[in-house]
């Protein structure tokens, strides 16, 4: 049992509560019910119109009840469903059991509070914490409120409340402050805001604990504020900017570390599960094979110091990102020293570069196979499916199998039908996707049967959900629309022709046929277009368009290489791409940066919170750390109304109209776009994207005015529609 200041509900009672926020009060009864048994599991009937669900946990009665309402009554839970529910309830249902394929399901990313929960609200959470629970999450990575923690350590130790507010830094970039990334970086933290999120992170841990998860909070990771040791820190530094650790044999390490849990314990209770990642994207400061080794040591003795039954959850994603530094010795070295009964492993990326495989399953430590496919919370949409499942199916079959499956994106909210299926394997096992589990998803996502909407996500799973052995990675994977500009591509036109080629791997009018799939099944229910769907016809909008902008810019590169001229037509048919992509994205609410910003901006109780969170919401999404410091410019290439037309488009304009210069001076054309790129860029940080009036159309019928105009090339080079 947790330690919490209060008695949290009764199971039964938590799932009810649930039920009714996803059927509405006026649902039937549900008569909720424990079951014995050490495996979770479930096992569901209706008599005479009367649902009993009889359950081990409270996660498994939601799973029972997700997976009564999918079977039963054919709607689903997914992300964007409007809720409540209205659904046909059947009289008779014989029972049906579920036993969970895994002990665990695992769900989020540090980086994911940062590039889509950073701002969220109760209401948000509370959305969010239902998902998790119908969908069979135990584990889930909770940060919220880690801040206080951070604080009170801090000021208990004699520093000013102002220097530690600072050292915490702006409330956007908290995620990588607690991984070590960051000090002081884009802040001060508003001290409204610690007190704020130290309530949130209270009743968010309080909910989650009512329907039976084991939250996972975070741990001391050894960065420190330098003035607390000074002479027992080190410098080291991530993307260009400076952190400081403290040396792992020096006293205060254990007592930090001890300092932490307790505070924690204090404000917040404790499950006895601790995130620290030392590592994160930074080798470590002491090159001896020794030193990790040293560092685990250290933190599990303030660990274990301060709770006994503490167990360590460690990401292997240094493993595969310096997988140069991290070798087979140093992995074993470091892993060693940390018994296995107190250290839980997860195998971060494991859909693409599974870490397990490389490890002998980690020689019998407990570990979680997670999916992460998403990198700063791009939005377009692309997975492979089939690849997916097949990776888990195969961990699955190992000798030390996994004890959890997990979601770990750095960004949420998008491609929903990975995550989904991703977490089905959770309880259930998916063999081939497009036969056994994609035509389920559609009837459920929608309520409909309608074929046309199976015909557009076969479609789907065809091209951009098929990207079997396509690397799904910011440096690898980048069109144009998101591209910070340059004149490169004058000079290698064949690399550019090459590189656009690469992004359509499948057969492009599979892709045009599936989105004229689904807007005609949208036109021919127009309830299905307030739904779901209307995100889904976004999303293949996106897809589209997103290659059509590709090849665009590459004719118009190729044509002012060949012919020493830049026309205005086509420079005009580039850019209206990003005019008619806006407004569609403008539509819908979760796809405007404005609605990001002002999410951010409600958490403001004065003029200096407000110029902080605002800068934190346009910062992270365009330059991400400064105009000195590019490195992780454009990196959650977010596709949202107010940046594909108030940022992006501004930039290839400017582009644009240096181009006649660039060929035929290009070093000087490059020095003038890089001036009018910084220029924008301090506009964009300091007043965000210009307002724009009301979108005066729908979803639906722009999505139709584009696919008339876009869709029409059908012979798979992507370049008409001009």
């Amino acid at each position: 049992m947790a330690d919490t200041p209060k008695d949290p509900p009764t199971w039964d009672e938590s799932v009810d509560a649930l039920a009714h926020r996803i059927l509405g009060r006026s649902h039937r009864p549900i008569d909720f019910r424990e079951r014995p048994g050490t495996k979770r599991s479930f096992t569901y009937r209706v008599d005479g119109g009367a649902l009993t669900v009889e359950a081990t946990d409270a996660v498994a009665a939601a799973v029972a009840l997700h997976t009564y309402l999918r079977r039963e009554c054919g709607r689903s839970v997914t992300w964007d469903t409007p809720l409540p529910l209205r659904v046909d309830h059947p009289e008779r249902v014989r029972p049906v059991h579920g036993t969970a394929e895994v002990d665990q399901g695992y769900h989020l990313n540090f980086c994911t509070t940062g590039y889509t929960g950073a701002y969220w609200d109760w209401d948000d959470w509370e959305r969010e914490i239902d998902w998790m629970a119908l969908h069979g999450v135990t584990m889930p990575l909770t940060t919220v409120g880690h801040e206080a923690v951070l604080f009170e350590t801090y000021t208990r130790r004699g520093l000013q409340p102002d220097r530690v507010r600072a050292f915490l830094g702006g409330p956007g970039y908290l995620p990588w402050q607690y991984m070590g990334n960051l000090d002081g970086f884009a802040g001060p933290l508003p001290a409204s805001w610690i007190e704020g999120h130290r309530e949130l992170g209270l009743r968010v841990l309080r909910r989650q604990r009512a329907l039976g998860m084991t939250p996972v909070l975070p741990g001391f990771t050894g960065h420190v504020p330098a003035e607390l040791a000074p002479d027992r820190t080190r410098a080291r530094t991530w993307h260009g900017l400076t952190t400081h650790v403290l040396d792992p044999d020096d006293p205060r390490y254990p007592e930090l570390a001890a300092d932490i849990v307790r505070v924690q314990r204090e404000l917040f209770g404790t499950d006895h599960l601790y995130a620290i990642d030392p590592f994160i994207e930074m080798v470590p400061v002491d090159a001896d094979p020794g030193f990790p080794a040293r560092l685990a040591r250290a933190t599990l003795d303030g660990l274990t110091g301060a709770d006994p039954h503490a167990v360590w959850v460690l990401q292997t994603w240094p493993f595969s990102y310096q997988s140069r530094f991290w070798s087979a010795e140093r992995v074993t070295a470091f892993l060693a020293a940390i018994p296995d009964e107190r250290l839980h492993l997860l195998d971060l990326w494991a859909e693409h570069d599974p870490q397990w495989s490389r490890f002998d399953a980690f020689g019998g430590t407990p570990w979680t196979w997670c999916a992460l496919l998403n990198f700063g919370g791009r939005s377009e949409p692309i997975a492979d499916l089939q690849g997916a499942v097949d990776r888990v199916g195969e961990a699955k079959r190992a000798v030390h199998p996994p004890t959890g499956v997990g979601l770990s994106m750095e960004g949420t909210r998008n491609n929903p039908a990975f995550f989904e299926l991703v977490a089905d394997q959770i309880w259930w096992r998916t063999e081939d996707v497009a036969a056994d589990w994609l035509p389920d998803f559609v009837r459920q996502r929608y309520g409909s049967d309608d074929p046309a909407l199976l015909s557009g996500w076969r479609g789907l799973a065809e091209t951009v959900l098929g990207a079997s052995g396509v690397r799904i990675f910011p440096e690898q994977f980048n069109g144009v629309l998101t591209r910070r500009p340059d004149f490169d591509d004058l000079a290698e036109p064949e690399r550019h022709r090459a590189e656009v080629d690469g992004l359509v791997w499948y057969p492009w009018p599979r892709l045009l046929r599936a989105w004229a799939d689904l807007v005609g099944a949208a036109e021919a229910d127009q309830a299905l277009a307030q739904g779901p769907l209307a995100h889904d016809l976004v999303d293949v909008a996106m897809a589209v368009l997103s290659r059509i902008a590709d090849r665009h810019h590459l004719d118009l590169v190729e044509h002012a290489v060949r012919h020493r001229e830049v026309p205005e037509e086509s420079l005009g048919r580039f850019l209206r791409v990003f005019d008619d992509l806006d407004a569609l994205l403008d539509t819908r609410p979760e796809y405007r940066f404005a609605t990001w910003e002002a999410k951010a901006t409600s958490w403001a109780t004065s003029t200096e919170d407000h110029r902080v969170l605002a800068d934190n919401a346009r910062r992270i999404l365009t330059v991400w750390i400064d105009l000195d410091n590019l490195r992780l410019d454009d990196y959650a290439a977010r596709l949202w109304s107010g940046l594909v037309g108030g940022h992006y488009r501004v930039r290839w304009e400017l582009w644009g109209r240096l181009l006649p210069q660039a060929l035929n001076e290009p070093e000087r054309a490059a020095a003038r776009l890089a001036d009018s790129l910084s220029d924008h860029a301090e506009r964009f940080l300091w007043h965000g994207p210009p307002a724009r009036p009301a979108p005066t159309e729908s979803t639906l019928a722009l999505s139709r005015r584009l696919l008339d105009h876009y869709g029409a090339d059908r012979d798979g080079e992507g370049s008409s529609g001009g």
